[in-house]
């Protein structure tokens, strides 16, 4: 049993724990998830099982869509609900037209500092356990780009937005930077992922629906490929002999590609067998799915 589950985390439960209850109703020790969402948010976590597993990098670049609540007035230390109240600030009176305004300007390339209550690590520590200690330290931006930033609705308090973003971009602090352009405080009320790359909300599987099919034996049927993982990755397919050669991570000689480009190296028959960088005159497998069982 192995491939990607389309997994639907819900609020309350942290990435890890989805990954726990995965291992139990699979019985598989290799799965990992792709994508942390915090224990507060919802929605698509796509978790890999078996040989999946070793396309989860793959995912992880993927560009990613969630559907958020942004409360203003009140800043807290997490830049979410969770937190610690820290400011507060009256709101101005807002029309969509000025909230789009603003939403707009987030758009395409930019640079965000990574929050201190964040995996990241700095000198081998996560961020979140330094923050817990109190401290403080300086984080470097990183670069993230915004493809779609649209208002779906504004309260006297709030702008529940959609947005599609590059891997890296914390929702938490882009909803204190957009409060900051409406000239208040705020912090993210409501995160909802509704995608991750080909992975979508509507075809989210909740756990619940998993031990049901797990305990009739039926969990296989909804496995996702791990040729979804790789869409964006062309395929070349290859000669017996040279199949043969990449199935045991050996390299193949070739002319014409893109340099450094990744592809997916397939049988004559179409099935998968590694996926391999492209330097100089050949093609290097970079991860190999093939195993003789």
């Amino acid at each position: 049993m192995e491939g990607i589950l389309n997994v639907l985390k819900p609020s309350g439960m942290t990435s890890h724990d989805v990954v726990s209850c995965v291992r139990r109703l699979t019985g598989q020790k290799r799965v990992g998830h792709t994508g942390t969402l915090d224990p507060g948010a919802a929605g698509v976590l796509p978790v890999c099982v078996g040989r999946a597993t070793r396309a989860a990098e793959y995912v992880l670049e993927m560009d990613k869509s969630y559907r958020a609540e942004l409360t203003l007035g009140v800043a807290t230390d997490t830049e979410d609900a969770s937190g610690r109240i820290v400011a507060e600030k009256s709101v101005p009176i807002l029309d969509e037209e000025t909230v789009r305004a603003v939403l707009v300007q987030f758009l395409g390339l930019g640079a965000q500092v990574p929050p201190m209550y964040s995996a990241v690590r700095k000198k081998g520590v996560r961020l979140y356990e330094l923050a817990r200690r109190g401290e403080t330290v300086e984080r470097e931006a990183r670069s993230i780009n915004i493809y779609r930033l649209e208002l779906v609705e504004l309260g006297r308090n709030t702008v529940m937005f959609d947005v599609t973003c590059s891997r890296g971009t914390y929702v938490r602090t882009l909803c204190t930077a957009i409060a900051e352009k409406l000239g208040t405080y705020g912090h993210m009320s409501f995160l909802l992922r509704t995608a991750v790359g080909p992975y979508l909300l509507p075809e989210a599987q909740t756990l619940a629906y998993l031990a049901e099919l797990a305990a009739v034996g039926r969990l296989h049927e909804v496995f996702l490929p791990v040729e979804t993982a790789l869409q964006k990755i062309p395929a070349l397919r290859l000669p017996a002999e040279q199949a043969e050669r990449v199935k045991h991570g050996g390299t193949v000689s070739c002319e014409g590609l893109l340099e450094n480009a990744l592809f997916q190296l397939c049988s004559e028959s179409g099935e998968l067998l590694a996926v391999a960088r492209f330097s100089g005159d050949k093609l290097q497998p970079q991860k190999v799915f093939w195993t003789a069982d």
